[in-house]
């Protein structure tokens, strides 16, 4: 089903797989590449030779398009960048950062650069700073989101409003109809990440991959807005933030809280009570673990579905 997006990655399926940090390995962006989508790696939890080795392998584990997640705060982002070139990788997506920093320098090298956004405002200034294409994720999704809490199903129309690049949608989608909502609306393709969470070639521990099978209606919320607005599973670790919330607490005091490695050890070393346990509201929705392949299967026979049954309504 080509479309601008395919067309752009050279992929057979509009379906793209989140870069989340503790998760998104070589494992499971070769084995989403593989099956007909987009595969990423996800650098924010990564030293730059471990991107690399992990960039190596995806490489040998698929001759497909994959791409690279590059969080533009990471301390090392200029290793990063210089790794990527060197070792031949083709897209990269950029986030939490000014895309201007990165882009033309990415392209000149023969990358092609997405940027990740919560807001039409930014989603123009990334137009305007040369990307090929843009990501507009809704506060649904998990991780790390927007301040201004607009959801993906407003977020697209208004983005596609202005937009002339290449749109895809991100947050709250876990399903083959709700990919084809987010295309109604004006997406070119999606980008799943929750869903892949619970992937057995997600790097992300089992504990967590449970948890997230476990999740109900109302299980996750966002917190942290004076630090980093972020999507957690409630436990322990949530409703501390919580009772600290009552005392009226400085910017110091939710750091001093939030300490080193809190994502890790949730997410990566599955400590469930402790740990930050970053996931999308539509947890919810998802109620197993299985291969990746059979992830993008079902989300594209489902989408396949779902449209005829739209064309005969």
């Amino acid at each position: 089903m080509p479309n601008r997006i395919t067309t752009l990655f050279n992929i057979k399926y509009p379906l793209i797989q989140a870069g989340m940090i503790w998760a998104s390995g070589w494992r499971l962006a070769s084995a989403v590449s593989n099956a007909g989508g987009l595969g990423i790696i996800g650098a924010g939890s990564m030293y730059p030779e471990i991107l690399r080795e992990h960039i190596q392998k995806c490489k040998k584990a698929t001759k497909k398009p994959f791409a690279v997640n590059v969080p533009m705060l990471y301390p090392d982002v200029d290793k990063i960048i210089e790794i990527i070139i060197e070792e031949g990788v083709e897209i990269v997506f950029t986030s939490a950062g000014n895309p201007k920093v990165w882009t033309k320098h990415l392209q000149s090298h023969g990358i092609k650069v997405v940027h990740v956004v919560s807001s039409v405002k930014f989603a123009l200034k990334s137009q305007e700073a040369g990307v090929d294409a843009v990501v507009a994720e809704g506060f649904e999704a998990g991780g790390h989101n927007g301040r201004d809490e607009t959801t993906t199903f407003t977020l697209i129309p208004m983005v596609k409003e202005h937009l002339e690049i290449p749109l895809i949608a991100a947050g709250g989608i876990a399903t083959g109809r709700g990919m084809l909502a987010a295309m109604v609306l004006g997406a070119d393709a999606v980008q799943v990440g929750s869903r892949f969470v619970t992937s057995d070639e997600a790097s992300s521990h089992v504990n967590f991959k449970h948890k997230v099978v476990e999740a109900g209606e109302g299980d996750t919320q966002l917190t942290l807005k004076e630090l980093a607005p972020v999507r957690l599973l409630k436990n322990k670790f949530f409703e501390d933030i919580q009772d600290l919330y009552r005392s009226a607490p400085s910017k110091e005091a939710l750091i001093e809280l939030l300490g080193r490695a809190r994502a890790k050890r949730g997410m990566f070393e599955g400590d469930l009570e402790e740990g930050e346990l970053e996931i999308g509201q539509i947890a919810g929705l998802i109620h197993d673990i299985k291969p990746a392949a059979e992830i993008v299967r079902e989300m594209m026979t489902e989408f396949e579905k779902a449209k005829t049954e739209v064309l005969n309504y």
